[in-house]
């Protein structure tokens, strides 16, 4: 792997025409996103890339730093996380990828070599801009254009054969997906619980097949989003809250599920995340919270509990577009609604509402 230093590329041409603006949707304060004409990224670094985005989607997380739950995230720059494009320029140290190449941008920037890179711990790379950076705290894909920093690290080929609608999530929250099942270390024979039947929950869901266990039930109080889980995956079993620590025992031959991923994100979830567990459970914590959370430690006395938490460490891109490509994963049917760029606002609307059935919502170039 070839490494650089995130040294300006400097630009001894001079030109005197003021540059071409494009569309972005932009962080003003909190409370506050608009759609804005921005000048069009350009090359920064060696290691930058500059994709052509060709469909982006709006993520949960995206609205967590519109109410100010994300306090890294810096105003002034171009939200969104998701997306996939075709690579326009690239930098003099680029190596993996090359203009014309369709791609998945990874949502964590990470450089490849520092001391939590090198061990898969890419969420915490040391690089100033590490981790969750674009759409974050810097600009991101909800946009016409991108600058991707560490390009050979945050850029993945998309084969051939997978369309840009089956490699949308890719990069995000199937990256979380897959990410959660990993860490749960989900055994054949378990059972596993999800909590939260949200885009997350069911990429959750979809990456804890790949493991077989026994049984996956997935609990969430919208019946809307429960009969979409019924629909499209009729061998998972569904519950609501008020009922679930009830049933989980019933389908369960240890009093409880052997893995709970906490995809939900509220103060009840948190709760019956190891309330549902049985003795020496893991709890995996995916989700993102607007405030703490407490663990009643006298009330859990005796559980033996592992807990896991923290952000995604996006670094499997590659393997999820090979599962993609080969049938075993699809999340095309999270795809509930397509709106152009100069109609985005619309887009956050509804799904901010969770209007229409929405699940997820793509967003493709404007329309001229």
């Amino acid at each position: 792997m070839t490494f650089y230093s995130p040294t300006p590329i400097i630009d001894i041409t001079f030109n005197e025409t003021e540059p071409e603006t494009k569309l972005a949707y932009t962080y003003r304060k909190q409370g506050e996103f608009a759609l804005q004409n921005k000048p069009e990224p350009v090359l920064t670094h060696a290691g930058d890339a500059v994709v052509r985005v060709t469909m982006s989607s709006i993520c949960t997380s995206d609205l967590h730093i519109k109410h100010g739950s994300v306090p890294r995230a810096v105003p002034g720059i171009t939200v969104g996380h998701e997306m996939v494009g075709v690579v326009e320029q690239v930098g003099s140290a680029v190596k993996t990828v090359k203009p014309g190449d369709r791609v998945a941008v990874n949502v964590e920037t990470f450089c490849g070599h520092c001391f939590f890179c090198q061990h898969g711990f890419v969420n915490n790379c040391t690089d100033p801009n590490g981790g969750w950076a674009l759409g974050c705290r810097i600009d991101g894909g909800q946009a016409e254009y991108v600058r991707v920093p560490y390009a050979d690290q945050g850029l993945t080929v998309i084969p051939d054969r997978v369309s840009d609608r089956q490699a949308l999530f890719a990069g995000d929250v199937l990256a979380t997906g897959y990410w959660a099942a990993r860490i749960s270390e989900i055994r054949q024979g378990d059972t596993v619980l999800i909590l939260g039947a949200g885009p997350t929950g069911i990429c959750t869901m979809l990456c804890a097949m790949l493991h077989h266990p026994h049984r996956i039930i997935i609990c969430d109080p919208d019946p809307a989003r429960l009969r979409f889980v019924r629909e499209h995956y009729p061998d998972v079993l569904t519950i609501t809250p008020e009922h679930a620590q009830e049933f989980v025992q019933l389908n369960s031959p240890h009093g409880g599920a052997d893995v709970v991923c906490e995809v939900a994100g509220s103060d009840d979830s948190f709760r019956l995340a190891w309330e549902c567990a049985r003795p020496n459970a893991i709890v995996s914590i995916v989700a993102l919270y607007d405030k703490p959370q407490t663990l009643p430690l006298p009330d859990m006395y005796g559980k033996n509990l592992t807990f896991k938490t923290g952000g995604v460490d996006g670094c499997d891109t590659a393997e999820i577009l090979r599962l993609i490509e080969c049938g075993q994963l699809d999340t095309t049917p999270l795809i509930t609604h397509i709106f152009p760029l100069n109609e985005i606002e619309a887009a956050y609307d509804l799904f901010e509402k969770r209007r229409d059935g929405v699940m997820k919502v793509a967003i493709t170039p404007p329309e001229k």
